[in-house]
């Protein structure tokens, strides 16, 4: 049912900014050079709720082929919630990615709200804040990603994530004063991470490794390259036990926690390798 004097249409780039900003007024802390590769990652897939004129609402709803997608960015400002324009560009959003397995990380007081929209739970995720050493250090076969072959870091970054995701693995490795390295063994790539600035401190992800000896090199050169004491944040899947224990040994504590839910099956993805998550946003 149509809402008076509200609309959804396909939101420009610019509009994507205004979202980036509420994201940052929910706490989210998103990266500072998010929007570009997020936009180029599915430039259809990002809504916009128009109430009397005023953006009020966005939703994203990234498609990764024809058989995975991501929901994200679902925000009503506040003055505006309550009126069932969060539901209209739901549903928008869904039947863009209609026919796909989707996924989204979801805060917890809105898990069993997402659960009656048919979305299930997989596993929990933990935001861990810890600090930069400010001083640039990386253990042997720790190298920049720029030195490391494009299709073997794309066939790695495959096993991790239900679909294909080339575009925007590309661009999210060369994000502006970004830092993208890989960990190196006998000329094969075991483990890759990313770390970037956000609107408060910066932070790791993905971080993904074979063992718990490439995800600690990978963490510690990271860490290296944020500002000493600056706030640097790894979001954990609370499966992963090895995870935690890197948070733990590296003194950081938990922040914030997350949901992952799927329409469908879960994925199977190798949670033992994850020992940070992409994004919440778009996976």
């Amino acid at each position: 049912m149509s809402i008076e004097g509200y609309m959804v249409r396909k939101m420009t780039r610019r509009e994507f900014d205004l979202a980036i900003s509420w994201a940052g007024s929910e706490g989210w802390n998103p990266g500072i050079h998010d929007a570009e590769t997020f936009f180029a990652a599915d430039p259809e897939g990002f809504f916009v709720g128009i109430f009397e004129g005023k953006p009020v609402a966005s939703i994203s709803v990234v498609a990764y082929g024809d058989s995975f997608g991501f929901l994200g960015f679902y925000i009503v400002q506040p003055p505006f919630r309550g009126r069932g324009l969060g539901t209209e560009i739901w549903n928008v959003g869904m039947k863009h990615l209609e026919g796909r397995n989707i996924g989204l990380d979801g805060v917890l007081a809105q898990q069993t709200q997402y659960e009656r929209k048919g979305f299930q739970p997989c596993y929990r995720s933990v935001r861990h804040q810890g600090t930069g050493i400010g001083q640039k250090r990386g253990a042997e076969g720790i190298k920049y990603l720029s030195e490391v072959p494009m299709e073997d870091l794309l066939a790695y970054d495959d096993q991790f994530f239900p679909a294909p995701r080339h575009a925007f693995t590309k661009s999210w490795i060369r994000q502006p004063g970004g830092i993208a390295i890989g960990a190196l063994n006998k000329g094969e790539l075991v483990g890759y991470g990313v770390l970037r600035e956000c609107h408060q401190g910066h932070k790791i992800g993905p971080l993904f490794a074979n063992d718990k000896k490439a995800a600690d090199d990978l963490f510690s050169a990271l860490c290296g390259h944020a500002p000493q004491g600056a706030p640097v944040f790894l979001d954990t899947p609370e499966q992963n036990s090895a995870a935690l224990d890197l948070a733990k040994r590296h003194h950081m504590h938990p922040v914030f926690e997350t949901v992952r839910m799927y329409t469908r099956e879960d994925p199977g993805l190798p949670m033992d390798r994850i020992y940070g998550v992409t994004s919440f946003e778009l996976g």
